[in-house]
């Protein structure tokens, strides 16, 4: 069974045609020859962008000379309201003092100090299903994005998603997405100014959502003061001064981050597992593989989580078929040359993980659900040359190996517990704040015996 992706345009088209289809589904306006071409530029009204797909070109872009190709203002503009000037967007000299605060919160042995918060929240995840394992359709997006948040709260606050604050801030998310659902289109179009304006609803939810978290970190604030404060992520990242500055999160940092970290990690992570648990409805082989694997090696114990090589896997499978981020952009902070087309200053760089992780010069199978591949010789090239799912370089989400405990971890929890059977209609991927299905991802769950 191939996995579903969104139809691409064919041909060139018009200009306004592209526009047109772009606002109805970012991914679908995408010609289909990017699963091919190594590069594409495209000059329109308000934009002049390349897609970059050479993995040279990506190399030079996220690795060789991040500084050099900032964050699109415009796309920093699409979560301003709510990130504030957070590490997600901000670029320089702020964005490397972010980053030798944040750093450290996800160094050496902090995976293994937030690992019982994770199988806690992969507990109560599993049981919270229960009532819905009867066969029924239901839509998993909105199962898994409780189960991330949890996660979220847990290893950041040490809190479960059912304290008061945190089911506010939840519900909030979920409203704020439903309002902002194509977040990226400003800066994939670098549409001018007067359309790009939020809505009031958008500025509401945000403003609600910070309001929310300025409380978790003003009582987070206090018991650090006082000495009281768990050892957990936050109280981590507050507390760890920049090594060159020596100065400390303000409040309104600490907002943004928090703000950031539930979007990168709840948001991301939602997805991920929502279209691996889709992959593996649809693959009853490969599912039965891994409820065994999980049988036999799931424990409360971080030092099990290397007995679950399957389970990730299949979560990279979905990471690569499926990444939740699926487009980014960078911009030319100068006027650069990129495969022998003059690129202006200013001009955006498309980073498509979409296209990227389908390419059918790289990748053998490209469409295709196979969770081995990674240990295939072309597996493990791509995995380093073409494969970024958490970006790469110096901007690579810091998060990352945070997530890959995660979500196979989930992953196992769960098809031990529930077999998965695909719902009746095929699913159709569409880009909002991060990659979700159009009509959700429906799926009926029974308990396993």
């Amino acid at each position: 069974m191939i996995p579903p992706k969104p139809p691409a345009r064919q041909g060139r088209g018009s200009v306004w045609r592209f526009i047109r289809d772009f606002r109805r589904d970012i991914l679908s306006a995408q010609s289909d020859k990017l699963y091919r071409a190594w590069m594409a530029e495209f000059r329109g009204p308000f934009i002049h962008s390349f897609t970059c797909n050479d993995p040279a070109l990506v190399d030079m872009i996220l690795r060789e000379r991040p500084m050099d190709f900032p964050k699109s203002p415009r796309m920093a503009a699409g979560l301003q309201p709510l990130l504030g000037n957070s590490s997600f967007i901000s670029n320089g000299e702020t964005w490397l003092h972010q980053r030798r605060i944040i750093d450290p919160a996800f160094e050496g042995g902090r995976l293994r100090e937030a690992f019982p918060a994770m199988w806690e929240a992969a507990l109560a995840g599993t049981a919270r299903l229960q009532p819905l394992a009867d066969g029924a359709e239901i839509d998993i997006e909105p199962q898994t994005s409780h189960i991330a948040a949890d996660v979220i709260f847990r290893t950041l606050f040490s809190i479960p998603i059912e304290d008061e604050i945190a089911v506010q801030v939840f519900q909030a998310f979920r409203e704020h997405q439903e309002a902002q659902p194509m977040v990226n289109l400003g800066g994939l179009m670098a549409l001018p100014r007067w359309a790009r304006l939020h809505t009031r609803r958008v500025r509401e939810t945000a403003r609600r959502i910070r309001g929310l978290i300025r409380q978790l970190v003003s009582v987070r604030a206090a018991q650090i003061r006082a000495g009281t404060a768990p050892q957990d992520l936050a109280t981590k990242i507050m507390t760890t001064p920049d090594p060159q500055t020596g100065d400390l999160f303000t409040e309104a940092e600490m907002i943004d981050e928090v703000a950031t970290f539930f979007l990168a990690g709840h948001e991301t992570g939602a997805s991920a597992l929502a279209w691996a648990l889709y992959l593996l409805a649809e693959n009853p082989d490969w599912q039965d593989r891994l409820a065994e694997e999980a049988r036999l090696n799931l424990a409360a114990d971080f030092a099990a989580t290397r007995n679950l090589p399957l389970a990730r896997a299949v979560f990279r499978e979905a990471l690569r078929l499926y990444p939740p981020v699926a487009m980014t952009v960078r911009q030319c902070r100068q006027a650069e040359t990129l495969r022998d087309r003059k690129a202006p200053r200013g001009a955006q760089l498309v980073l498509s993980p979409w296209h990227l992780h389908r390419h059918e010069r790289l990748w053998v199978n490209p469409d295709g659900f196979d969770p081995s591949r990674w240990e295939t010789e072309n597996g493990k090239t791509c995995l380093r040359r073409a494969f970024i799912p958490f970006s790469a370089g110096a901007r690579a989400c810091p998060g990352a190996g945070f997530a890959m405990v995660e979500g196979p971890l989930i992953l196992a929890a769960l098809v031990r517990a529930y077999r998965l059977e695909p719902g009746r209609e095929r699913l159709v991927p569409i880009m909002r704040l991060t990659l979700r299905g159009k009509d959700g991802i429906r799926l009926r769950l029974l308990p396993r015996g």
